[in-house]
């Protein structure tokens, strides 16, 4: 509907990628080998991410989407000039850890991956965007993964707090809106890929996620202490995969199933904003004989350091059932849940439900009483671009419109405190969970296949010019 009320004043408007998936060059600039360069495209990259099946490095078998992404590495000052086109307040990107130390445990760190990144942010300033800062999405340097065993180790929690200490150092005055683990809760879905887990024969596999997933927590206390301590104008958060599960029917086991599936996305998020490992988290580690494993001064570290905002990504809702008659899945952001027979889906099978983004804010909100930032949301499509490369992609408007509608709501009506919303992909990159090209989410199109085919060009939407007019009416717009 034209004309709701508008947003806050300063409401941060923008668009959010990572590099794994956008910048390609991933042998230029001194980088070194991350794990989420050797995950290729079809049928292995589950059991690859899932930490089942090892892949250490390239082979001839497979196409490596991340080598080469959309080469943003190359053209970045023209995409942020496109982004400042639509008007941007913020953008949101990650930092390449082997960008920054080739091989992740180096003394020092490597001059031409913090030169790279100055300028980016520069350019972002020069516009009048705001960073904001991903520093780990999904990336971990493969040296740490094959020397150290990836998260797992305690070591990893030193190796970041160099990279932090160097990062909010180099870039004091130009960032000040930091993510410290992109969507935290993914290790227990996508393990290699969350947190460089490759488990071997006969390992305890939760005892290893769960090593994995407190000294992520650590380093995101230590993280967010280091960044008040060099400046303190920074604003730190964390960030889940989030989506509210919905109980199948009025049943009481499926209400209860479906808080225990929330309580499963929530647990880390509860640690880092909160300061402490919730008690139910603690019972079901108790009796599946997981131990968490804290050293002296862990607890007085995660009490003391907690988030200043919650980020979180959204794309859909999800059902929980205990009916095991019930296989009818639907695919989502890479763990599926019980098909929602009142929703419509994607094409990918991601089930669209704008009112449970709404519910997901309100449940947030209410759950941590601090600021939410939406930091992913969009449609994952087709698109089927003209001879000059002009997509009318009406289908991703209308996505879009009905979640900056339904956020307008838990803002203007709930009384939700929102900072800003960055849509997903902003400009068409490499799909996370699939590593397609062809999963579109941009209002820039890109000219790229999933073999990694194309001239790279870019070209405007329909919806360029659509977010444009959301952005200049603050939201009130969104016809």
């Amino acid at each position: 509907m034209a004309n709701k009320p508008t947003f806050p004043e300063g409401f941060l408007w923008g668009g959010a990628t990572a590099a794994n998936q956008c910048e390609g060059a991933y042998n230029e600039g001194g980088r070194g080998l991350a794990n989420v360069d050797v995950v290729p495209i079809g049928k292995d990259r589950f059991p690859i991410i899932a930490g089942q099946m090892k892949s250490f490095d390239f082979d001839n078998e497979h196409f490596y989407p991340a080598k080469g992404a959309i080469d943003m590495y190359h053209t970045y000052r023209d995409d942020i000039a496109l982004f400042a086109e639509m008007g941007f307040k913020t953008y949101r990107l990650s930092i390449a850890w082997t960008r920054i130390f080739p091989k992740g445990d180096e003394l020092e760190p490597n001059e031409e991956g913090l030169a790279y990144y100055e300028d980016l942010f520069k350019t972002c300033q020069k516009y009048g965007i705001e960073p904001l800062v991903t520093i780990t999405h999904f990336d971990c340097p493969m040296y740490l993964i094959e020397e150290y065993g990836g998260w797992r180790n305690r070591k990893l929690v030193d190796f970041y707090e160099r990279l932090v200490t160097v990062l909010f150092t180099r870039y004091k005055g130009l960032v000040k809106y930091w993510l410290t683990f992109n969507e935290i809760n993914m290790i227990l879905h996508a393990p290699f890929m969350g947190a460089g887990l490759y488990f071997e024969e006969g390992e305890n596999k939760k005892q290893a996620m769960y090593d994995a997933i407190h000294h992520e927590l650590m380093a995101s206390a230590i993280a967010t202490r280091v960044a008040h301590e060099i400046d303190p104008e920074n604003k730190v958060g964390c960030m889940l995969a989030a989506g509210s599960y919905y109980p199948y029917n009025c049943k009481p086991e499926d209400v209860f199933q479906a808080q225990t599936d929330n309580r499963e996305n929530y647990g880390f998020i509860d640690v880092q904003s909160r300061g402490e490992y919730p008690n139910y988290l603690l019972k079901q580690l108790e009796r599946e004989g997981v131990v968490i494993p804290f050293l002296e001064g862990d607890k007085e570290i995660l009490k003391e350091h907690t988030v200043d905002f919650i980020s979180f990504s959204y794309y859909s809702s999800r059902v929980s059932t205990t009916d095991k008659e019930l296989l009818d899945t639907t695919a989502g952001n890479i763990f599926a849940s019980v098909k929602n027979p009142f929703l419509a889906e994607s094409e990918w099978g991601w089930q669209i439900d704008p009112l449970g983004f709404r519910i997901t804010m309100n449940e947030l909100y209410d759950r941590y009483q601090k600021p939410l930032f939406v930091v992913e949301n969009g449609l994952g499509a087709v698109d089927t671009p003209d001879e000059n490369g002009y997509v009318v992609d009406d289908y991703r408007i209308e996505y879009l419109r009905q979640h900056i509608d339904a956020m307008n709501d838990a803002i203007n009506l709930d009384g939700v405190d929102v900072m800003g919303y960055t849509t997903w992909g902003c400009i068409d990159l490499v799909s996370a969970g699939t590593g397609e090209m062809k999963k579109r989410y941009g209002f820039i199109y890109v000219d790229r296949d999933n073999e990694g085919n194309g001239t790279l060009k870019r070209s405007k939407k329909k919806s360029f010019d659509w977010y444009k007019k959301v952005i200049a009416t603050n939201g009130a717009d969104t016809e």
